[in-house]
């Protein structure tokens, strides 16, 4: 009988997803889980890209087919490489972790198309002033040589539009989805979680981005950082997808007509970045502020 008793009276583990907690320290699992989310990833990335581009590199004829020049089927190979990657990432979690993807998205809410759009036409604006300034002020900071209109800038005009949304939520299913969560369970105070997930995920993306350039490096970090922010805020990821979506179509639009025709590189070598990038953390800072007004406004309205 007092086997029986106890047996009955043993407490279930608690739940994976605890919606009582904000979005980025709701999940909870064994430490090492965590790892392999770090590190598998990366790996089909890396694997993706480098197949990709040397598909392209024989497609095209290029005797560098790992070289940053972007030509529209690289571009692609990238852009669908990252997005898998993020795929990857939040179908990992939800394996292991034993959780619904649908929680990586946004919890305890559901998600919410309308803040979607919401967000989207605000970075949209943002990011729009920001290379407007940037023009103005640092264009020699740019890569950005002169309009022209070829063949090639058709090309990654189509595939900027076409693909870059998915890379977009490519990443941000990687990082704040799936990484930003994942850290975060290594800690149960909810403070240090999230401040242990803000840390490794934009390290993290900081790092996927390949500069060795710290003003790079740092901008990177600190994009990761905001859209972080982003995402514990407003409990979910559709505020870091806008911006982020907003932000590579503006910019890969903008650097591809500037681009006199060719194709444009990507460089991010030592030495390239300036305090020029300091223009664009204002843009991420004042996204953060608009998701924390919108968000404050709505919780007040559903409040009354």
């Amino acid at each position: 009988m007092n086997a029986a008793r106890s047996d009955g009276a043993r407490e279930h583990p608690p739940p994976a997803v605890d919606p009582s907690r904000p979005f980025g320290a709701h999940l909870r699992m064994a430490w090492w889980k965590p790892l392999v989310v770090l590190a598998l990833p990366p790996l089909v990335m890396l694997v993706l890209q480098v197949l990709s581009w040397q598909l392209v590199g024989v497609i095209e004829g290029s005797d560098d087919p790992m070289s940053p020049t972007m030509t529209p089927l690289k571009s692609l190979g990238i852009n669908l490489s990252i997005f898998t990657a993020g795929v990857v990432a939040i179908l990992l979690l939800a394996r292991i972790a034993g959780v619904p993807w649908r929680s990586l998205i946004s919890s305890p809410r559901a998600f919410d198309a309308h803040r979607l759009g919401t967000y989207l036409a605000g970075a949209a604006l943002l990011v729009g002033v920001g290379i407007g300034v940037t023009a103005l002020v640092a264009r020699d900071s740019t890569p950005w040589v002169g309009f022209g209109v070829s063949g090639t800038t058709i090309g990654l005009l189509v595939v900027t539009v076409l693909s870059t949304p998915l890379q977009s939520v490519g990443e941000e299913l990687w990082w704040r989805s799936a990484v930003l969560p994942a850290t975060g369970s290594w800690l149960r105070a909810v403070r240090p979680a999230l401040a242990v997930g803000l840390v490794v995920s934009s390290l993290g993306f900081a790092v996927l981005h390949g500069s060795n350039d710290p003003w790079f490096f740092g901008y990177f970090a600190f994009i990761g950082l905001c859209t972080g922010l982003m995402a514990i805020i407003s409990r979910g990821i559709e505020a870091p997808v806008a911006f982020h979506v907003a932000n590579n179509i503006l910019f890969g639009i903008v650097n591809t007509v500037l681009a006199d025709g060719a194709p444009y590189a990507i460089d991010r070598s030592t030495d390239t970045g300036d305090a020029s990038l300091l223009i664009l953390a204002t843009v991420n800072v004042a996204m953060v502020a608009l998701v924390w007004l919108r968000e404050r406004r709505a919780r007040a309205a559903s409040a009354d």
